[in-house]
C-alpha cells in the first residue's frame, strides 16, 4: 500500500533540497572531496537534528559539484520510519537521486532509484522504484510597471508632508 507519507517522500525528500531555510535542521558534516563521473564534489553527511512530528526528512549523503557548489547527487532515505506505532508501520526505502545540469547552470533531479527490502511484522517486501524527472521549463515573467499614484514631495526622504493624497483609495 502506498501511503501519504510516501507520497511525500517521493515529492519533497528523494529530489531533496537543501535550503538556507532548512539548514538549521540539518546536522551538516563534511567527509572529504571525491571525484564522481566527470566532476569532482565536496562530499557531506546530512542528517536532521530533532525530528518534528508530522515532518519528513532526508538522512544520507549528499555530493556537492565543487565548481557550481549545487547538490549533484544524494543517497540516503526518508526519515522518521513508524514501526509499530498503534498497529501502524511506514517504512522508507534507501534511494539515489542523481541530477543534471539542466540550463548550463543549475543542477535539477533527473532520476531517483531505490532496490530495497522494507521488513514489516508479517513479511520482508522487496521495493523497487524508479522516478524519471523531465520536461523542465525554464520559468519567465515580463515584468509590469505601474505608477498607481505618485508620492507627495518631502515623503521620499522619510518625512511625509501633512498634505493628503487625493484620490487616495484608504480614504473613506
Amino acid at each position: 500500500m502506498v501511503t501519504g507519507e510516501d507520497l511525500n517522500s517521493m515529492r519533497n525528500v528523494q529530489p531533496f533540497v537543501l535550503t538556507t531555510d532548512e539548514l538549521p535542521d540539518y546536522d551538516v558534516k563534511y567527509l572529504g572531496h571525491a571525484k564522481l563521473d566527470e566532476i569532482t564534489a565536496y562530499v557531506f553527511s546530512i542528517r536532521p537534528r530533532a525530528i518534528e512530528k508530522g515532518r519528513l526528512y532526508f538522512q544520507g549523503v549528499v555530493w556537492v559539484d565543487d565548481r557550481d557548489l549545487q547538490i549533484v547527487k544524494t543517497e540516503g532515505k526518508t526519515v522518521p520510519e513508524v514501526k509499530g506505532h498503534k498497529d501502524r508501520f511506514n517504512l522508507f526505502p534507501r534511494f539515489t537521486t542523481y541530477r543534471e545540469q539542466i540550463d548550463g547552470k543549475f543542477w535539477f533531479p533527473t532520476f531517483t532509484i531505490a532496490d530495497d527490502t522494507l521488513y514489516f511484522p508479517d513479511r520482508p517486501v522487496h521495493i523497487k522504484e524508479v522516478i524519471k524527472y523531465t520536461e523542465y521549463k525554464q520559468f519567465k515573467a515580463i515584468p509590469t510597471i505601474r505608477v498607481i499614484s505618485e508620492m507627495p514631495p518631502g515623503e521620499l526622504d522619510g518625512k511625509p508632508k501633512s498634505a493628503p493624497v487625493k484620490d487616495s483609495p484608504l480614504k473613506k
